[in-house]
C-alpha cells in the first residue's frame, strides 16, 4: 500500500501475535474498562484503529457498526473476527487523519489505544470531530505524558521510543489534545494499571462530547 507508514507496516507483523501479547493487560484490567466504556452505546458507531477486533464483543447496542483499520494482515483478522461474532459490520481500509465519511455521520466515535502513534493528532482528533454528529460521544482509551520524573524520563526516550515502537509517541498529552479538539470531556479515569509497559502509563480513559 503506497500510504502505509510505519505504525502500519508494524501492525502488519505483529498481528498475528497481537491477542496473544496483548492478553494478559486484558485478563488484568482492560476488557472490564473496555465494556464500561462501550456499554450501552447505540445508534451509527465508528471505531477508528480497530486491530483485531477485541471491542466487537462490547457493542452490544449499535444499529450500525464501522471499523476503521489502516494495516493490512491486522484488516484479515479484524473481519474474520467480525464474520466469526455473526454480526453486520462495515470493515475500512483508511488512516486516522483521512476518514472517507461525510460531515456528521455517527452518533459515536470509538479511539483504544491508538492516537499514541498516530502521525498528527491533532488532524486526527479534528476527524473524529468531523464525522461526529452533534452532541454526539466520542469514546477514549489512550495512554498519556505522566507528570513528574516519569513525564520527563518519556520526553527524554521519545526519540528513540517512537523507532522502537514504530511511531508510539510515550509523552503525548492526549487528554489535553481531546480537549482541545473541540470535545466537552465527562469525568475522565487516569490510572497507573497493572501490567503495563512501565513508558506506557498513566493510561486516560472516558467519553467525551462533540462540543
Amino acid at each position: 500500500m503506497p500510504n502505509e507508514h510505519l505504525h502500519t507496516r508494524y501492525a502488519n507483523a505483529l498481528a498475528r501475535y497481537f491477542d496473544a501479547i496483548n492478553a494478559p493487560i486484558e485478563r488484568r484490567w482492560r476488557r472490564e474498562r473496555r465494556r464500561e466504556l462501550l456499554a450501552g452505546l447505540g445508534g451509527d458507531v465508528l471505531e477508528i484503529g480497530a486491530g483485531t477486533g477485541t471491542n466487537l464483543e462490547h457493542y452490544t447496542a449499535a444499529d450500525r457498526l464501522t471499523l476503521v483499520e489502516p494495516a493490512r494482515a491486522m484488516r484479515e483478522r479484524l473481519e474474520g473476527a467480525v464474520a466469526a461474532a455473526g454480526r453486520p459490520a462495515d470493515v475500512v481500509d483508511a488512516m486516522a487523519e483521512d476518514l472517507p465519511f461525510a460531515d456528521g455521520s455517527f452518533d459515536v466515535v470509538v479511539c483504544f489505544l491508538v492516537l499514541c502513534s498516530v502521525r498528527d493528532l491533532a488532524t486526527a482528533l479534528g476527524e473524529a470531530r468531523r464525522v461526529l454528529r452533534p452532541g454526539g460521544t466520542f469514546v477514549f482509551l489512550e495512554h498519556v505524558r505522566a507528570e513528574g520524573r516519569l513525564g520527563r524520563a518519556q520526553d527524554l526516550v521519545d526519540p528513540v521510543w517512537r523507532r522502537i515502537g514504530v511511531g508510539c509517541r510515550p509523552n503525548r498529552r492526549t487528554l489535553d489534545a481531546i480537549r482541545e479538539a473541540g470535545f466537552v470531556v465527562e469525568s475522565p479515569q487516569v490510572i497507573r494499571p497493572p501490567a503495563q509497559i512501565p513508558l506506557e502509563t498513566p493510561v486516560a480513559s472516558g467519553r467525551a462530547r462533540r462540543g
